[in-house]
């Protein structure tokens, strides 16, 4: 089953430096119908203005994965861990038993980036971040793994039996994809146009996937895809 969440159809949060549009229930938007999918939790599609940014905060008990659209973020917490995750590339806080983090945007340009919560296996244990650079090239027509809680897929780290994916698709390019039974899919095209399974889905549109479930992405502009698999 697929489920295609448009983006104008999606909460939304505006303030003085964030404009927010969430996937799942999230802060003040309430949807009890979008609580999650499998063990996603939270798909936020932030733009951050220029000089601003969350302050330190915290969480427990969450496998938080950034992917950066566009400018960069800027990341510290409080196990002493600094970074900064440009365009393309990606970091991961398992935020366990706790943290303290902030995530600033220290550029002249606007940063927009997803945010994807994942539930973890089980709670606690000693937080961790990381970040990794996934040049767009090697991903060309073809499925990279972002973060993942198999160690054999060498993806950044996450405590969950889940996968963050990343594909760019040419126009004209198709790409497939199954949803195995039990398991839980959903994706955001963060640039670009595509077609899947005879439905047309422009930049920013999601879609909530149950398996089992063939799926095939046709390009219909140059198009970049991000995408969960999760039980």
């Amino acid at each position: 089953m697929i489920d295609i969440r448009r983006f104008d159809k999606l909460g939304t949060f505006q303030n003085e430096w964030l404009d927010a549009h969430y996937h799942f229930s999230f802060s003040h938007y309430y949807d009890p119908a979008r609580m999650g999918h499998g063990k996603l939790r939270v798909w936020n599609d932030d733009r951050i203005r220029p000089q601003t940014g969350f302050p330190p905060h915290g969480h427990r008990d969450m496998e938080i994965i950034t992917y950066v659209r566009k400018g960069a973020i800027t990341h510290q917490d409080s196990m002493g861990n600094k970074g900064r995750t440009e365009a393309g590339d990606v970091q991961v806080m398992s935020a366990g038993r706790g943290v303290q983090h902030s995530e600033w945007n220290a550029e002249t340009e606007e940063t927009t980036l997803f945010q994807i919560w994942i539930e973890p296996e089980s709670y606690g244990g000693s937080p961790g971040w990381g970040a990794r650079k996934f040049p767009k090239a090697d991903r060309s027509g073809q499925w990279a793994v972002l973060a993942s809680g198999n160690e054999a897929d060498k993806a950044l780290p996450i405590r969950q039996d889940a996968k963050v994916l990343g594909a760019t698709l040419k126009a004209g390019e198709t790409l497939d994809y199954q949803v195995s039974e039990g398991r839980f899919g959903y994706f955001v095209l963060a640039a670009g146009e595509v077609e899947l399974n005879g439905e047309v889905l422009k930049a920013r549109d999601g879609a909530a996937v149950t398996g089992p479930e063939s799926l095939q992405f046709k390009g219909l502009k140059d198009a970049e895809i991000v995408f969960v698999d999760t039980v």
